[in-house]
């Protein structure tokens, strides 16, 4: 008994021994060391109780000095001292900065070029996947974004601030396509293995010239992309009219494409995110654009807490707002206006003076004078997603846009002054609803219904004649696809779907005086099944997509196969090898019957084909091409061919000979794009060089081939962006050889009171010369706001450019020449407030 006693006294004075060492161990409190210091120092230390109050450690030797112990303690602890004064020190808790290295959750491979947000701060992560935040105050919710991944939204506190931990994100299911070429020209901006190029505007920091993501604008600073015009509704693509650009916004197609008749994009650049642009090897899902596709979208993520932005430039006022409806529901609103009616900037006078060049409005006819001109322009957008469960997404999405030009026509009439008005009315308002479902691991499927509409409308008065004319143009159009994803192995997946379009134009000519009505309305359906493979090699070297679209037209009991291919194939580290190719075909295309139609600014009208005098239009292209990637060098370069026909002379906008003229052809386009880009830290300089044959091919006409109307034949872009975070600088130069035109023969320009015009787009233009500049910056307001200005001046050098010059005879019947020029040197600003 005594000794099992013994045994338990000796059992509880270990213990207690334990007690005392990890005492020891655990040290003192820093509040007492700290009022040990201050009576042997003679200091005051200022700080919060509740910042040290849970601080222990060992004391500090007592023959140390003040500042050795004071160093003593940071290393321990973290503590940041500051002396206000000899005998007075504050304390406060060092940040730590936010750190870690993403990781793609399946593969554990690096997450390069992923957005981290927190707050007004944001980061990118490096070719490592590391990130690293700091100053990041009261901010207790961190955003990651990644194109390829779905979005994480992570509280701070779970974050392993001192050992950079690994952040796994998850893949998105549906997205195939892998970057091969990062910040193709500057960050946001990367290309993809499936032959597209992809606009993150997350990441995006600044191009020349631009101060707002305008996507149609940035589009036009690829290599083989040009705007003979300068404008956003005439875009061409390896020599293609605009018309042959397939647009779509959030799975809608669009049929209208910028505000200011075609100066901006209609498409408001605080929703829109995401932008894939492709000029070959569309997947057979894509439908219509023989010559390329701009597919635009919002952001897929329900965000958690809500913010917003408001903004103003010398074009308009928009704000946008971002709210979570609950936990699994968010809502985007995003609207623009123009400031026209209360304030006419530099800005605006000069793009009125441009959209109204060698027009009615400019200047009428002799006796009628102009008065009361105004423009206004608006647009609204909204993206509502909601998630009933973890494998269920549904998403709907409406956008209104509207343009209106008035204007009053003053003259005597009949000995009495008379007025009246003149108006051109342009506007779209469209809605969809996308419906995801994640059935299993391995099969998803993703449905698509929208309805689109456009009108075009002009009312032409015309006091001298007493008459009014009206013209209009519609288009309706509604949408069903369904599109299934199964993956039958790791690296091979599987698409089919079904597509449904239904499509109605109609163009009204209505004369009150004499009485004169000419309404012409057509619809065509369209059934496409379509399917596709995608197989990626185990290291991911190599990258095949074949694909099969079946188009049947019901009213012309016609059918279409359509080929897709696009191949991807790693050849060294940094070397890819690409080919593409594609079948598309579209009935749509835009025509222009008379030169003053619609006033003469937005002349073009949208037509179906008819399977005869309008033949279907068909398309093959082919490309090859190679890109080099090392230490921040960039070498991409693509040969292409393409073939596109029955498109009809109305739709290629002659002002020569063939004006008047109404038949089909086709069009051959050979080219090469080329392009080099260096990137030192934050500074990219980028050089892109296109050469471009594109001819004609009217066997009707007496000049069978000749060079087509968009044939740049040469065209340079250089640009350097230095961007640092808050402070984003950009310059570039453009630089093309002149659009082809024709002349009157020089010897007899009038034959019979027409002009005699020599053979088809016999000469060019001067070259065309644009030098513009853009600043961006960004300043902290409060903790969770910030504030941005910007400022841009386009055509720096003020270059007055020739974008146009045709003939008409005079009314002394000569052959007089009309030309159009370019904007001269256009000053933009902005302020805009983050909250």
């Amino acid at each position: 008994m005594k000794s099992k006693t013994g045994l338990l006294i000796c059992f509880y004075l270990v213990l207690q021994l334990g007690s005392v060492v990890t005492a020891q161990d655990t040290g003192r409190p820093l509040i007492t060391i700290l009022g040990e210091l201050q009576t042997a120092y003679g200091v005051q230390f200022n700080y919060a109780n509740n910042t040290l109050e849970n601080i222990r450690l060992k004391p500090p030797q007592q023959e140390w000095d003040l500042e050795k112990t004071l160093k003593y303690i940071r290393k321990e602890t973290g503590l940041e001292f500051d002396r206000l004064s000899n005998n007075i020190i504050t304390i406060v808790m060092a940040e730590v900065p936010l750190c870690g290295y993403l990781r793609d959750k399946d593969s554990g491979d690096a997450v390069v070029y992923a957005t981290i947000r927190a707050g007004n701060l944001s980061t990118v992560s490096d070719a490592e996947g590391y990130f690293e935040l700091a100053g990041l105050g009261m901010v207790s919710e961190i955003q990651i974004r990644h194109i390829g991944y779905k979005m994480l939204l992570r509280d701070l506190v779970f974050f392993d601030r001192k050992n950079c931990g690994e952040v796994f994100l998850i893949p998105k299911q549906q997205q195939l396509a892998e970057v091969v070429l990062y910040s193709y020209l500057t960050p946001g901006i990367d290309k993809l293995d499936n032959g597209a190029f992809s606009i993150d505007f997350e990441q995006f920091t600044i191009l020349p010239g631009l101060i707002e993501n305008d996507v149609l604008q940035s589009v036009q600073a690829f290599p083989g992309i040009q705007s003979i015009n300068e404008t956003v509704s005439n875009i061409n693509i390896r020599g293609g009219s605009h018309d042959q650009n397939f647009i779509s916004w959030d799975g809608i197609k669009m049929y209208q494409s910028g505000h200011f008749f075609g100066l901006i994009s209609m498409y408001n650049p605080q929703i829109t995110q995401e932008v894939t642009l492709r000029k070959n090897g569309s997947p057979p899902s894509f439908t219509d654009g023989v010559s390329g596709s701009i597919i635009m979208e919002t952001g897929k993520e329900i965000t958690s807490t809500a913010r917003g932005n408001l903004g103003i430039n010398f074009i308009d006022a928009n704000g946008f707002a971002d709210v979570p409806i609950g936990n699994r529901s968010s809502i985007q609103l995003a609207a623009r206006k123009s400031i026209s009616d209360f304030w006419e900037t530099p800005t605006y006078s000069a793009y009125f003076d441009r959209i109204s060049q060698e027009t009615e409005v400019e200047s009428n006819i002799d006796q009628v004078v102009n008065s009361d001109i105004k423009f206004d322009f608006y647009d609204t957008s909204l993206r509502w997603l909601y998630s009933p469960s973890d494998k269920d997404e549904i998403q709907l999405n409406f956008i209104l846009a509207n343009n209106e030009l008035a204007f009053d026509e003053n003259a005597e009439f009949e000995g009495e002054p008379q007025t009246r008005q003149s108006n051109l009315e342009q506007n779209s308002i469209a809605a969809g609803l996308q419906y995801k479902r994640q059935w299993s691991d391995v099969f998803s499927s993703h449905l698509q219904v929208y309805n689109t509409d456009y009108k075009l409308k002009a009312i032409n008065a015309n006091i001298l004649g007493d008459q009014r004319f009206l013209q209009e143009n519609k288009v309706s159009e509604t949408g069903i696809m369904i599109n299934t994803l199964y993956r039958v192995k790791t690296h091979l997946h599987w698409s089919n779907g079904y597509q449904f379009i239904e499509t109605k134009v109609s163009n009204l000519d209505d004369v009150d005086n004499p009485i004169f009505r000419d309404l012409v309305a057509e619809v065509l359906r369209i059934h496409a099944p379509f399917s596709s493979l995608d197989w990626s090699s185990s290291d991911r070297e190599t990258r095949l997509n074949l694909g099969l679209r079946l188009n049947y037209l019901d009213k012309f009991s016609k059918i279409i196969w359509e080929p897709r291919l696009s191949f991807n194939q790693r050849m060294t580290k940094g070397l890819f090898l690409e080919l593409l190719g594609e079948f598309k075909h579209q009935s749509t295309s835009q025509i222009i019957n008379f030169q003053n139609d619609f006033l003469g600014i937005e002349k073009r009208r949208w037509q179906l084909s008819d399977d005869q005098e309008i033949p279907v239009i068909k398309s093959k292209q082919g490309s090859v091409g190679m890109s080099y990637s090392s230490s921040g060098w960039l070498l991409n370069v693509v040969g292409y061919i393409k073939e596109v026909r029955g498109i009809t002379s109305q739709s290629q906008g002659f002002q020569n000979q063939y004006e008047f003229i109404k038949t089909a052809g086709n069009y051959n386009s050979k080219g090469i794009d080329m392009l080099v880009r260096k990137q030192i830290k934050q500074l990219h300089t980028w050089l892109s060089y296109s050469f471009l044959t594109s001819d004609y091919t009217f066997e009707s006409l007496p000049d069978m081939s000749f060079p087509g109307n968009f044939d740049i034949t040469h065209a340079i872009t250089a640009g350097i962006t230095y961007d640092t975070g808050p402070l984003g600088l950009s310059a570039g130069v453009n630089w093309r050889t002149g659009k082809p035109y024709t002349t009157p023969d020089p010897t007899q320009p009038v034959i019979d009171d027409q002009i005699n015009f020599q053979n088809a787009n016999n000469t060019r233009l001067e070259d065309y010369l644009r030098v513009d500049v853009s600043g961006l910056y960004e300043f902290p307001i409060g903790v969770q706001s910030k504030g941005q200005i910007g400022l841009s001046v386009w055509n720096v050098l003020d270059r007055e450019n020739l974008i146009n010059v045709y003939y008409q005879l005079s009314s002394q019947g000569a052959a007089e020449q009309i030309t159009e020029t370019s904007l001269g040197i256009t000053p933009n600003a902005v302020f805009r407030f983050y909250f």
